[in-house]
């Protein structure tokens, strides 16, 4: 049985939320394996929120990133983080589906928040500054979706499709991070 508790939005959330990676998972979570997880950290159905709202978090910065910025690498640094976000979203949709499950997001989501004042500083950051500023943001952005998902979100995670989804795409984000490191280590 899935059950839509909600419980409040401890602090690392902001942290885990703004994990951008967006894994759109559903994940049915009985009520007595709900109780037992407020202990350790979020339920699997809104792990799967944070993760949505994570991708499409990105998705939108990349689109940003294509449109604005000088360097034609960073384009296309902008243009694959939509590409593979969307790709990384539609497959924990499909997860969901398959699960037949909602995510339940926070209760007090202080991650879209946090992605709504990145998007404004970004688009009113000077044309001369937006790709070092863009490519800032992106390391810190996949460093710490890393960081929330090996320290918090991982551990948290009952279903295991939902777990091996996750594991599968980490390496991605690593890839993510690096790459932007490196564009932003070429700029220096």
């Amino acid at each position: 049985m899935y059950t839509n508790r909600r419980r409040p939005t401890p602090a690392w959330l902001s942290t885990a939320t703004a994990i951008a990676l967006a894994i759109p998972l559903a994940i049915a979570v009985p009520a007595d394996a709900a109780s037992a997880q407020s202990d350790r950290g979020p339920s699997d159905a809104t792990i799967v929120a944070i993760f949505d709202a994570a991708n499409t978090a990105d998705m939108e910065t990349g689109q940003l990133a294509s449109e604005r910025a000088r360097s034609s690498e960073v384009k296309n640094y902008g243009a694959m983080l939509v590409r593979d976000h969307r790709q990384v979203r539609q497959l924990g949709r499909d997860l969901a589906r398959k699960l037949g499950v909602t995510p339940t997001p926070p209760a007090d989501d202080q991650g879209a928040r946090d992605h709504a004042a990145a998007m404004r500083r970004l688009r009113e950051v000077p044309a001369a500054e937006f790709d070092r500023a863009f490519l800032q943001h992106e390391v810190a952005f996949h460093k710490a979706v890393l960081d929330a998902m090996n320290s918090t979100l991982i551990p948290a995670i009952d279903n295991q499709e939902l777990k091996d989804l996750v594991e599968k795409v980490a390496p991605a984000f690593q890839a993510h991070m690096m790459a932007a490191q490196a564009l932003l280590d070429r700029m220096q």
